[in-house]
C-alpha cells in the first residue's frame, strides 16, 4: 500500500519546523525516524496533508549532563542511545532498553523523540520514560515547557502534545550509587513488541532496599508506574524472598485487557516472571556499582 497525498516540508531550523506546525494545525505530522509513522501512512491509519521532516534540523542530536540529568535530545537515534558512554554510565536502565528496540536497522533510524510522540504501550522508550521520572522538554512556537513523563501519556498513541508542539528533549535521573537498573521484557519473536516488559530501579543500603521504581508495560493503555507498591516494599531486605513478594504484588496490581489471543491471565503470569527477573538483575547491578 501507499499512502495518501501529502506536502512536503523539510526546513533548515527548529524554528521553521515550529512554524509550519503552528501554521498547520492538525494537518501537519513531523517526522524524523519515520519507523513508525511511515508505516501508519502507507496503511492509511495516518494521512497527514502537511508532513515536516526534522532530518536537517540541528540541536536535537546531543546527550549531555544537564544540572545533574542525563539530557537526550529528541531525534538522538535508538542505537546512539545504546551505545553511548554517558547513558551507559549514569542510565543504564535507558542504555538497555534502546538495545533491545525491533531489529538493528530500526535502532539505526528511530528516534527518542519519535517513539514518546508515538505513545505505543508496549514501546521501550515510554516504558523507561515513566518508570524513572523523567521530564520531557516540549517547544512550540508559542515557548516551550516540561512536562513530567508519568503526565506526557494519555491513552493509546495519545500524549499531552498539542498539534503545534515537538519534543526537543528528555531529562532523565541518573543512576546514584548502589542503584541498580534493569530491563525485561518477553515477546513470540526477536524484534516484536512486548507482551509484557518491566523496569526496575533498586538503589540498596546496607543489604537493605533504600529506594524503588517500578514500572511495567504493554498492559495497560500508558505504562503503569507501581508508586504505592514500590513505596511499600523498601525498608526490606533485597533477598528471593523480597523479589517474589514484589513480583507477586505486581502481577495484583496490574488491570490488562483479557482478548483472544493473550489473555489478561497470561499477562498476569508473565508481570510476576518478569518482574522478578528484572528485579534480581538490578539487585546484583546495585552491589556492583559504587
Amino acid at each position: 500500500m501507499k499512502p495518501g497525498a501529502f506536502r512536503y516540508h523539510r526546513p533548515a531550523t527548529l524554528d521553521a519546523a515550529l512554524g509550519l506546525l503552528a501554521e498547520h494545525g492538525d494537518a501537519a505530522k513531523a517526522i524524523a525516524g519515520g519507523q513508525s509513522l511511515v508505516p501508519m501512512m502507507n496503511l492509511r491509519l495516518a494521512q497527514p496533508a502537511e508532513l515536516v521532516d526534522l532530518g536537517d534540523v540541528a540541536g536535537l542530536e546531543s546527550i549531555r549532563m544537564v544540572d545533574g540529568m542525563l539530557e537526550v535530545g529528541a531525534r538522538v537515534r535508538h542505537q546512539t542511545v545504546a551505545d553511548d558512554e554517558l547513558v551507559r554510565r549514569h542510565c543504564p536502565l535507558l542504555g538497555e532498553a534502546a538495545s533491545g528496540i525491533g531489529h538493528y536497522a530500526i535502532r539505526q533510524r528511530g528516534t527518542l523523540g519519535g517513539s514518546l510522540a508515538h505513545a505505543d504501550p508496549a514501546a521501550q522508550l515510554p516504558l523507561v520514560a515513566v518508570t524513572l521520572g523523567a521530564e520531557i522538554e516540549i517547544a512550540s512556537a508559542r515557548g516551550r515547557r516540561r512536562v513530567a513523563a508519568s503526565d506526557f501519556f494519555v491513552s493509546v498513541m495519545t500524549t499531552a502534545l498539542e498539534p503545534d508542539e515537538l519534543i526537543v528533549a528528555v531529562r532523565f535521573p541518573v543512576a546514584a550509587a548502589q542503584e541498580g537498573q534493569a530491563y525485561r521484557h518477553f515477546n513470540r519473536r526477536i524484534g516484536d513488541y512486548a507482551i509484557v516488559s518491566v523496569a526496575a530501579s533498586v538503589r540498596l543500603r546496607d543489604g537493605r532496599v533504600e529506594h524503588l521504581r517500578l514500572g511495567v508495560g504493554a498492559v495497560e493503555p500508558v505504562p503503569l508506574l507501581l508508586g504505592q507498591l514500590a513505596a511499600e516494599k523498601t525498608g526490606r531486605s533485597a533477598d528471593a524472598a523480597w523479589i517474589a513478594d514484589v513480583a507477586m504484588a505486581a502481577r495484583a496490581a496490574i488491570q490488562p485487557d483479557d482478548d483472544e489471543r493473550i489473555p489478561a491471565l497470561y499477562r498476569r503470569e508473565l508481570t510476576e516472571t518478569m518482574v522478578a527477573r528484572a528485579l534480581s538483575a538490578a539487585i546484583e547491578r546495585a552491589g556492583k556499582r559504587p
